[in-house]
């Protein structure tokens, strides 16, 4: 499909110099890995607390919802387009250049950030087996592990990728397949195991609505990461055939993991357990996970666990290294930021942005340690609600996208993958997107005069992100894209 935009268009699109040496095995686990992580292995049974076993499958399964709907329309702008900007470029492309600029460096100070997390919890996790080992030792680490698994090709990073998510699907795998048959009576159960689970106490629905919604958010953010499957489309090969064949397995098996698993530990552990109602992923014994495990009898759960957590924590540094590093790649390319950063090593590695990525996560986890935690817990709140912006980017983009294409004349026809949703698809995920980021924190809304801090402190990366695309629509003079100016010169007219 074609790459090249119009002329008028040519600085905000990059160039397609990467290597695409990713098949389709790499691109389904890097999207499989991106979603299954401490969200699935510890935070579910906060949910379940929260909202009770029925709440949360709903919430879940409203949110698998949304997120099918954004990888399929991610699938058609990515497949029409497979570059690494993704959805940086195409929000560029199709809804306003400010747009995409403000996404762009957003998502990636996001992940830089996110890199200093999954940092702090490797050491802390360390320390179940090593104590007495100082954890500053394992992050730096860590941290060069993740610097060399992107440093020296795609290759070696989809080949890593694939294997650490491997661990943790099989992880999944291994746990429905052990909670199923301590439903059926096969193996034994806990004390409080059992069907009732879902009529005990307020169940199956806890808290109402507004349990739900409280859940739904946290399903939110256990699904960010499969959008990464985007980023990766431009160093594809064949990304036609592909990316729509990752998108449709990605989203069954998290669909069916996060569902599946969730029906399990409400039948096998009951909302009220206070262990359910912890949420620390440096404390595996709480994951409702090893507290299946455990009940079945398998004394190594805790170990297990925790390997499988360390796994996941790896995983998703990894991943956001590469990701930042190729959305920092395409804004450089693109004419967004500074050229050095869209400079390629031979094996088709942006080094410069690399490094810089490296850099920002190396900061933030050290001002976590040394310096004033209230500047890394702001650093933290800034990015927190990045990835909901991505999303919405993907929705609007796509939209858009589609209303250009007729206007211009084409043929929907002629697309290679076409969303099988749309209108509703993108349209459904953009606005939810909105009410969640709206509804982060609305309960502090009730006593705005006493917690006006703890509001800001939430809702910080709003005016931030605004105050970027703003900032640059008045610098550059840019506006919203026109549909007859879009971009499709690899769609054949009638």
């Amino acid at each position: 499909m074609p790459t090249h935009p119009h002329p008028h268009q040519h600085p905000v699109v990059e160039h397609d110099d990467l290597h695409r040496k990713l098949k389709a095995r790499h691109l389904t686990m890097i999207a499989l890995g991106g979603a299954i992580g401490t969200g699935l292995f510890v935070a579910s049974g906060a949910s379940i607390a929260q909202s009770g076993p029925g709440g949360a499958l709903l919430a879940y399964c409203l949110i698998g919802l949304m997120v099918y709907c954004l990888m399929t329309s991610l699938g058609e702008l990515a497949v029409h387009m497979p570059v690494a900007g993704s959805f940086v470029t195409y929000s560029a492309l199709y809804v306003d250049e400010g747009f995409g600029f403000a996404l762009g460096w957003n998502y990636w100070f996001s992940l830089a950030v996110t890199i200093a997390v999954e940092l702090t919890a490797a050491q802390l996790v360390m320390q179940y087996w090593f104590p007495d080992v100082a954890g500053v030792y394992w992050s730096a680490a860590f941290l060069f592990l993740m610097f060399v698994l992107n440093a020296f090709s795609v290759r070696g990073f989809g080949e890593a990728e694939y294997w650490f998510a491997l661990i943790k699907v099989i992880t999944v795998i291994v746990f429905l397949g052990v909670g199923t048959l301590m439903i059926f009576g096969v193996l034994k159960g806990g004390p409080q195991s059992g069907w009732h689970n879902f009529s005990v106490g307020e169940a199956p629905f806890v808290g109402g609505l507004p349990g739900m919604f409280a859940v739904a958010m946290i399903a939110g953010f256990s699904f960010q990461g499969t959008e990464t499957v985007g980023v990766a489309a431009g160093e594809a090969a064949d990304p036609s055939r592909t990316i729509p064949r990752a998108i449709r397995q990605t989203f069954w098996r998290i669909l069916m993991f996060y569902v599946v698993a969730i029906l399990i530990i409400g039948v096998l552990i009951p909302y009220t357990d206070p262990s359910l109602l912890r949420n620390d992923v440096t404390d595996v014994g709480v994951s409702p996970f090893a507290l299946v495990f455990r009940h079945a009898g398998l004394a190594f759960a805790a170990g297990l666990m925790n390997a499988v957590v360390l796994t996941a924590l790896l995983s998703a540094g990894t991943s956001s290294m590469y990701v930042s590093t190729r959305i920092l790649y395409g804004l450089a390319v693109s004419g967004r930021a500074p050229r050095a950063f869209g400079k390629l090593t031979r094996s088709g590695v942006p080094f410069n942005a690399l490094l810089l990525t490296t850099a920002i996560g190396a900061l933030c986890f050290f001002s976590s340690l040394f310096g004033d935690k209230a500047v890394y817990l702001w650093l933290l709140n800034t990015s927190a609600m990045t990835g909901f912006f991505a999303w919405f980017g993907i929705a609007i983009s796509h939209y858009r996208f589609r209303k250009g294409l007729i206007a211009q004349g084409y043929k929907v026809t002629d697309l290679t993958y076409r969303s099988p949703l749309y209108p509703f698809g993108p349209i459904f995920a953009g606005v939810l997107c909105l009410v969640i980021v709206a509804g982060q924190n609305y309960q502090a809304f009730s006593d705005i005069p006493g917690r006006w801090q703890e509001i800001l402190a939430t809702y910080i990366g709003v005016p931030v992100f605004l105050a970027l695309w703003l900032g640059y629509r008045l610098a550059k003079g840019t506006r919203l894209i026109d549909y007859e100016d879009m971009p499709f010169d690899l769609v054949k007219k009638d």
